[in-house]
């Protein structure tokens, strides 16, 4: 009888080659909000055995109702430190690596100096995600981006295709653009929702009911400076993430 471990029902699906896989891959995520946060943990648990994560962000009080992370006595702390501390205790033997850091094109040779076996791009900020982009298709390294999570109910409306191919996406349409600027008009596998945005939603958001504001040395990101807070919901995010490891696990075990 074969002993059981902690990855027992995964194996049973996708063998111990496919396991073994897994375990040898290097996978980054960059940006550990409602989508990365989930994406980084199904990586963890699917038995990924070298996970670099990359976030800036602290965690704020509205984040709760969306990100994994997100509780109320995490509420200041690092995303990338509670994310690498939440999956050490999921796989002890697992190498996590955190990294507090905002990707940008200044530290982007020191955050993709490692060998990565996959990158999932979970950024919101459009500036960093397309450099981050660009970078991998200059590396040869596999990547899949996520599109817009936010504003976003119908769980069905979510696809997985190349760029070329979005449609109805604010987010996707925005960086179609822009990648077709630098030349890139396919080739980018993202996971995006064919749902009809719903409207934007002006707040006039303060730091309240415990709130403080943690990005305190990037204050341009304070949320009473954004123009605009989009709705969002606790499942949307979490499903776009997992879609992404999801694409990352399955290409990393079908490779010879």
């Amino acid at each position: 009888m074969t002993e059981l471990h902690r990855f027992s029902r995964t194996e049973l699906l996708i063998g111990s080659e496919g396991l073994e896989k897994l375990r040898k891959s290097t996978v980054a995520v960059f940006g550990l909000g409602g989508v990365g946060g989930y994406a980084a943990e199904a990586l963890c648990r699917a038995g990924v055995g070298r996970l670099v994560l990359v976030d800036f962000d602290d965690v704020c009080l509205t984040n709760i109702n969306r990100q994994i992370h997100a509780m109320s006595d995490t509420v200041g702390r690092s995303k990338a430190l509670l994310m690498a501390e939440r999956m050490r205790k999921i796989n002890p033997e697992a190498e996590i690596v955190p990294c507090k850091d905002f990707y940008s094109a200044e530290n982007s040779g020191y955050l993709l100096s490692d060998r990565y076996d996959y990158v999932l791009d979970a950024i919101d900020n459009i500036t960093s995600k397309l450099h981050l982009i660009g970078s991998c298709r200059e590396r040869g390294l596999p990547i899949v981006s996520s599109m817009g999570a936010a504003a976003k109910l119908d769980p069905t409306k979510i696809r997985v295709a190349d760029i070329a191919d979005t449609h109805k996406c604010r987010m996707a349409r925005i960086v179609r653009k822009l990648l077709k600027r630098q030349g890139v008009e396919r080739g980018v596998q993202v996971v995006f929702s064919t749902e009809e945005r719903m409207e934007d939603v002006s707040t006039d958001i303060r730091c309240r009911d415990g709130c403080d504001c943690p990005r305190k040395e990037a204050a341009e990101y304070a949320c009473r400076h954004r123009k605009v807070t989009l709705g969002s919901v606790s499942f949307i995010p979490a499903i776009f993430g997992f879609t992404m490891a999801g694409v990352a696990v399955n290409d990393l075990i079908s490779r010879d």
